[in-house]
């Protein structure tokens, strides 16, 4: 049994593939398994995957039809035989000690988590290399090529996940600023397999981390923050403002918050319940209200309507902490009541 699964959901990413199934073979640390889950690509994904196969049997392939990123990464679940679990996009890449470094850090502080982050000077060097018209599929990362000392990595381990994990900008002279757990992407954590096993993505929505990640941080898990930029993210480049995609994004949105506010309304003590409502359940409100502008007809804004009307009916828009959280249910209030 490896160490460690890394779970790669794959459709329709035969420009990238290689460039990440490398990623994982050129990690220092040696004993992993890669779940490689074809998710029914119609391009060469398939064909990419059998040929790691071929030459490295730590790479494992589950050929699926399509039913999208939600439910490849449960079956990649499903097969997953590491003791820990570490989630990787198939059009991304990760630093050559990733795996090294969460793991000898989860085993030496007992961490069920090992959060870190991604390199942010690498993704905004890819945006404005596309805005000049110039190549963006073979730019090398600087921090790529940084070797770490693991005994010399500053970490912050601590067992209030909810102290830390936020969608909030703060301030840069908050002095948490330094160790906090932003967004909620799945792939910047490496995870104990017992803590996650039994959470499933929910399928056949967009954004499905973020009711995820909720589920998990109710289980009070011990993590160890390690603010290194050991994940390499590729932007989407062309951006999709069209109003059936922005109607879709929010109605994800929307069955998201639903599931999470229920759950936390069932479960959470007082303190969870609040940090929570605080750090996630109002960004993600306002992200769904903020669909509206995109939406150009009236058939999408009568189902926006809706959607909105079932978040308040559900309670999720009770109790507004703050003054942007009030006024951002009173612009909601009046777009359901008066939108016909």
């Amino acid at each position: 049994m490896p160490a460690v699964s890394v779970i790669i959901p794959v459709y329709n990413v035969e420009k990238y593939l290689r460039r990440c199934l490398d990623s994982v073979l050129n990690q220092t640390f040696t004993d992993w398994e890669a779940i490689c889950v074809n998710d029914g690509s119609p391009d060469n994904s398939l064909d990419i995957l059998k040929e790691y196969a071929k030459k490295d049997s730590r790479f494992k392939i589950v050929d699926k039809k399509n039913g999208g990123l939600s439910d490849a990464r449960n079956a990649g679940m499903k097969i997953a035989t590491g003791d820990y679990i570490l989630y990787l996009d198939s059009d991304d890449f990760i630093h050559p000690q990733t795996v090294e470094i969460t793991h000898y850090l989860a085993k030496k502080d007992g961490a069920d988590i090992v959060s870190f982050t991604y390199d942010r000077i690498y993704r905004p060097q890819l945006m404005v290399r596309y805005k000049l018209g110039l190549d963006t599929d073979n730019v090398i990362p600087t921090r790529i090529k940084k070797k770490y000392n693991l005994s010399k990595i500053k970490t912050l381990v601590t067992e209030d996940v909810f102290e830390y994990a936020t969608e909030k900008t703060h301030n840069m002279f908050n002095p948490k600023r330094k160790w906090l757990i932003k967004h909620c992407q799945v792939w910047k954590n490496l995870y104990k397999k017992d803590l996650i096993k039994d959470i499933p993505f929910i399928k056949g929505i967009l954004f499905e981390d973020f009711p995820w990640w909720s589920e998990v941080m109710l289980r009070n898990p011990k993590v160890t923050i390690a603010p290194l930029p050991l994940y390499f993210y590729i932007p989407n480049f062309k951006g999709i403002v069209l109003s059936a995609k922005q109607l879709k994004i929010m109605q994800s949105l929307v069955e998201g918050i639903k599931y999470s506010y229920n759950l936390y309304k069932n479960n959470a003590n007082e303190y969870q319940m609040k940090k929570w409502s605080e750090n996630f359940r109002w960004f993600f409100v306002y992200w769904a209200f903020r669909k509206l502008k995109y939406l150009d007809n009236n058939t999408d804004i009568e189902i926006a309507r809706k959607l909105l009307l079932d978040l308040e009916k559900n309670g999720v828009l009770d109790n507004p902490p703050t003054k942007q959280a009030k006024k951002l249910r009173c612009n909601i209030c009046k777009f359901i009541k008066t939108c016909k």
